[in-house]
């Protein structure tokens, strides 16, 4: 009776069947596409240059199993290319040691040439002399591959290996995608450098200009000064020392700006105690009491424009408020008002304003400046009687600036 199901006979093969080489090569290239991209993570976290360059060394090494890796920058006027970071290296080699960039050199014919280089067998290597560097360190298989940068290239990146095994092209796309991110790397850190020295160069220019501006105006107030004190009329004296003051007043915002780091805005509170102090040295016969809170940023220009208004009616309120009087007390008040707004006030003792008076009719040049400065800072102006003496409001938003940035 036969079986209808017989069992197959299988032939023992003499030697076990080699190993499956394209599952490894395929997990080998998986594993190396995982290197690349913790390595543009890094590039994106935007680290210093040095960190960026010894990481990418790091990463490319583990990528392709090997002992060494260095990355090497291109210096032109030496035609060398200097090893700036690297892992494996002994002591001494890493920011000292150096190869030739011509092209009997494995690197500088990569970098001449932007072909990659690959040695399997640097002991019958007769296209290239081997570097001492790779000699010393028992270096049998190199590949390198060209760092490029936009314009011009940075250098080259090369990993080197003593073990008897062979790189492949699988090996070559690895190595030239972590050159490519570095390169990209290399290339935005160079950008960023670039446009941080040419807005520093800009601050610089501005910071000088803003100086000598501020040196211009004052050559002009002392010039009107000078004026006033050889006129003969008291009423253009008077008006000659307003001018004066109104220069001197703009002239310190310029001084500010170009001792600050920032140069688009100004701290009301600081910028106004510094005029009610030159106010205070040409106003002596008036006591000026100030009062300011720090942090009311403002722009430059809108600051400016402020520190007039304040200037203006400390000027009136010396004028008009003691009339004969040998002066009294002036109180400036710089406050925030709620969340996005400040208070400008100007009070004095003196003999108060008439019942019918009205800012916007008003023939005073004074009063005149403060209006329009106010309508220019979308301000609103509002005048107390106080008990004795007066009191000017400006009520103006602070806008961005001061409000936080927010």
């Amino acid at each position: 009776m036969t079986d209808k199901n017989p069992d197959p006979v299988v032939e023992q093969a003499p030697d076990p069947p080699p190993p499956d080489t394209t599952m490894r090569s395929l997990e080998e290239r998986i594993r190396q596409q995982e290197i690349l991209a913790e390595l543009g993570v890094v590039a994106l976290q935007g680290p210093s240059l040095g960190e960026l360059l010894a990481r990418t060394a790091y990463l490319t090494a583990k990528g392709l199993r090997a002992e060494f890796c260095k990355v090497m920058e291109y210096l032109p006027a030496e035609n060398r290319l200097l090893v700036t970071a690297g892992v494996g290296w002994k002591p001494g080699i890493v920011g000292r040691a150096s190869v030739g960039a011509d092209l009997e050199s494995p690197a500088g014919f990569a970098l001449r040439t932007g072909k990659p280089v690959i040695s399997n067998h640097l002991e019958n290597e007769e296209r290239f002399r081997t570097p001492e560097i790779l000699e010393i360190h028992g270096v049998r298989r190199a590949m390198n591959v060209i760092l490029q940068g936009d314009g011009k290239p940075f250098g080259v990146l090369e990993v080197d290996s003593r073990s008897d095994d062979q790189f492949v092209e699988g090996d070559l796309a690895f190595l030239q995608g972590a050159a490519n991110i570095l390169g990209m790397a290399i290339e935005r850190e160079r950008y960023e450098r670039h446009l941080k020295e040419a807005l520093d160069r800009h601050e610089v220019l501005l910071k000088e200009i803003n100086h000598r501006v501020k040196n211009s105006l004052t050559i002009v107030a002392t010039m009107l000064r000078l004026q006033a004190m050889k006129t003969n009329e008291p009423r253009l004296t008077e008006q000659l020392e307003e001018a004066s003051q109104r220069v001197h007043a703009v002239a310190r915002a310029h001084e500010r700006l170009y001792h600050s780091n920032d140069i688009d805005a100004l701290d009301l509170g600081v910028y106004v105690e510094l005029v009610c102090k030159d106010l205070s040295a040409n106003l002596s016969e008036c006591d000026i009491q100030v009062e300011t809170e720090n942090g009311l940023v403002l722009s430059t220009d809108r600051a400016i424009s402020a520190a007039l208004i304040i200037s203006e009616l400390v000027m009136n309120a010396a004028k008009y408020a003691y009339g004969d009087a040998s002066g009294g007390r002036i109180w400036v008040r710089i406050a925030r008002a709620g969340d996005d707004k400040a208070e400008l006030s100007v009070r004095d003792e003196g003999a108060g304003l008439p019942d019918d008076f009205d800012p916007l009719s008003s023939k005073s040049l004074g009063m005149t400046i403060i209006a329009a400065f106010t309508q220019q800072l979308d301000g609103e102006l509002d005048i107390k009687a106080q008990n004795p003496g007066t009191e000017f409001l400006v009520i103006l938003p602070l806008g961005r600036e001061g409000s936080g940035g927010q």
